[in-house]
């Protein structure tokens, strides 16, 4: 009976049943059912999304490229245009100041060589005053003073040992005897500190090449400037100026240093 009952029809259909829905049953996935066209449509607007989203990024990239690359290139053509701007603004100030420059410089020249001139003519006119205040002195002891004489005598000693020497005097002649030139020549005694000891200098010296420039004539006044070199290491102490006539001394006066 049992098997016929395991060969039946409804056996056959347990058997089924338990190898369908059983332990041994294959696993089902449950999946929710789309439509097709709903599919087609997502595929679609992906499609279209990342047509767009690459045509964008080509757009973009193309665009950024292309600007910047313009942008650059205009940004330089204005920098070297500005830059060239300012180097010719800078050329055109540093011309300006050289100019300045050059016209302060003339300026400066221009009022230092004032400056000594008007030192000059202020020096000038001190010895023609000092001169005028000579000849008021000479007119009032005109009496007194009947020959040739020296005045307004002034000794600059030198800045160092064996430096130059400047002098200044004033020869003055009677008006009573204006109408005669007085023709002689000078000839100076330096006394000088060297080594020690005092030593005597004539000026000029006998040995001299050219005694012209001692030579004096003059009528009624003649002012006499010049200069001398000390011997090496030697300091000024007294100058003595003498006017000669021949061999006779007509006129002497010393200044102590």
């Amino acid at each position: 009976m049992y098997r016929t009952f395991a060969r039946s029809r409804p056996a056959l259909m347990l058997r089924r049943l338990r190898g369908r829905f059983g332990m041994a049953a294959p696993r089902v996935t449950v999946r929710a059912h789309i439509p097709w066209h709903w599919r087609a449509l997502v595929t679609i607007l992906l499609l279209i999304s990342v047509i767009s989203l690459v045509s964008w990024v080509y757009v973009v990239s193309s665009g950024y490229t292309g600007r910047d690359k313009t942008t650059t290139e205009q940004e330089l053509s204005g920098l070297r245009n500005r830059v060239e701007a300012l180097e010719t603004e800078a050329e055109h100030l540093r011309a300006i100041g050289n100019g300045s420059e050059a016209s302060l410089q003339i300026e400066r020249t221009a009022q230092q060589k004032l400056g000594e001139q008007v030192k000059r003519l202020e020096a000038e006119n001190s010895s023609l005053r000092e001169d005028l205040a000579a000849f008021e002195n000479l007119a009032a002891g005109e009496v007194k003073n009947r020959t040739v004489s020296i005045h307004r005598m002034l000794v600059v000693p030198a800045a160092t040992a064996g430096d130059v020497c400047r002098y200044r005097f004033l020869l003055a002649a009677p008006v009573s005897r204006s109408d005669h030139e007085f023709k002689g020549q000078l000839q100076m005694v330096a006394t000088v500190q060297q080594g020690g000891k005092t030593v005597i200098v004539n000026i000029p010296d006998a040995a001299a090449p050219d005694t012209r420039k001692f030579l004096v004539s003059f009528k009624y006044f003649r002012r006499i400037e010049g200069t001398f070199t000390l011997p090496a290491n030697a300091v000024l102490k007294k100058l003595e100026v003498r006017l000669m006539q021949g061999t006779t001394v007509v006129a002497s006066q010393q200044v102590t240093v």
